[in-house]
């Protein structure tokens, strides 16, 4: 789809990067990181993507529980303060984005499915694309094995993260 070429920047103002984890197995405990850069250039074969992530600037609405998160039994983000994602593949037409995600120095490859949402030009005369992307990992395959057992058998911490990306994207 050629309407979307273009280089772009994410509007951090309307854009949500964040994760779903289940908790004791009953519920979800959703998280977001508020800071963070993203190049992204869709030009066909040429298209790349890279994200920058600062793992200390995580959010679940928890002071105690970020805390924990920030610590060594989870992102350590004394050790690794960034995590990043490069794409290796971006399918425009097929809604999928390919890549290296890297946590906590392991990187795996991951694909996203992504739903444009189409493009609108703003009263400000910016040229914006809306976009939801996920995909799901095994955060054990990243290193992050913290876990408590429960008194039912089940585990404190599910080992399945839903990676979800809401995003607003402005045309340079």
């Amino acid at each position: 789809m050629t309407e979307f070429n273009g280089t772009y920047e994410l509007d951090p103002t309307h854009t949500r990067i964040g994760f779903v984890a289940r908790h004791a197995m009953i519920t979800k405990v959703r998280g977001a990181f508020n800071d963070w850069t993203a190049d992204i250039a869709v030009d066909g074969d040429n298209s790349a993507i890279k994200v920058v992530i600062k793992t200390d600037s995580i959010d679940t609405r928890n002071a105690d529980r970020d805390g924990h998160v920030k610590g060594e039994d989870f992102f350590d983000v004394e050790k690794y303060p960034e995590m990043t994602f490069e794409s290796t593949s971006v399918d425009v037409d097929g809604g999928k984005v390919t890549g290296d995600l890297t946590i906590k120095g392991v990187t795996k490859p991951v694909t996203l499915d992504v739903d444009l949402l189409g493009s609108e030009v703003d009263p400000w005369g910016n040229t914006r694309v809306g976009f939801d992307a996920s995909t799901k990992i095994n955060r054990k395959d990243f290193g992050i094995d913290f876990q408590a057992p429960l008194n039912s058998g089940g585990v404190l911490v599910s080992e399945e993260i839903t990676i979800e990306i809401e995003g607003s994207a402005i045309k340079k």
